[in-house]
């Protein structure tokens, strides 16, 4: 993976996801902050690996975006922490239940959504080209399971991932989610290309 690639990548990431936490910070009940980023290049197995330590079920709202730059995107959430999750975004608590009901899964979607829109969008704004994800899709699984939905449409070569954690505080309770994006070689080489263009200009 190029040096280069990287930064802009990390740099892009960065800038989005902190003016989306800045936003539902703002018409949310709780405070949401960014708390770390990374970019690698990564295979699925090597994914996997880096999250063995993860326990128990996650919850993953993810989309593909077809077209010139194919790449797949996912927030995965914590279930258990449905109720801090629900009280963060819309002020009041769900209940804790052993699966995620229909209402829970809507919740999740809709600030998947606002989060992975957000991250597309300024790659799309840095390339100067318009992309169509596809409707939102929430599951729920183990740590692999979702990790394997993630390359499904990829295959499980190494890819460029991007990882962001997310913090969410209401009251005194955290939940921390994170947001994988797999970015694809072509979109990386476009990515230099345009920021060697602009500087040229």
């Amino acid at each position: 993976m190029d040096i280069k690639a990287e930064k802009i990548l990390e740099r892009i990431a960065v800038a989005s996801l902190e003016k989306c936490v800045a936003k539902l910070s703002r018409i949310s009940a709780g405070k949401w902050s960014v708390a770390d980023v990374r970019v690698s290049c990564r295979s699925m197995q090597e994914a996997i690996f880096d999250h063995a330590a993860l326990r128990g079920t996650g919850a993953a709202v993810y989309f593909d975006v077809k077209g010139e730059f194919p790449f797949t995107s996912m927030v995965v959430f914590r279930p258990e922490d449905i109720d801090t999750i629900s009280k963060g975004f819309m002020g009041f608590s769900f209940s804790k239940l052993p699966n995620l009901n229909q209402a829970q899964e809507l919740l999740l979607s809709e600030l998947g959504n606002i989060i992975l829109n957000a991250l597309i969008s300024s790659l799309s704004n840095a390339l100067k080209r318009s992309f169509l994800p596809t409707a939102p899709k929430c599951v729920q699984g183990e740590t692999q399971y979702l990790l394997e939905a993630l390359w499904t449409a990829v295959g499980r070569s190494p890819h460029s991932l991007v990882t962001v954690t997310l913090d969410l505080q209401c009251d005194r309770t955290v939940t921390r989610s994170e947001v994988l994006a797999l970015i694809p070689e072509n979109m990386e080489k476009a990515l230099l290309a345009a920021e060697t263009a602009q500087g040229a200009n």
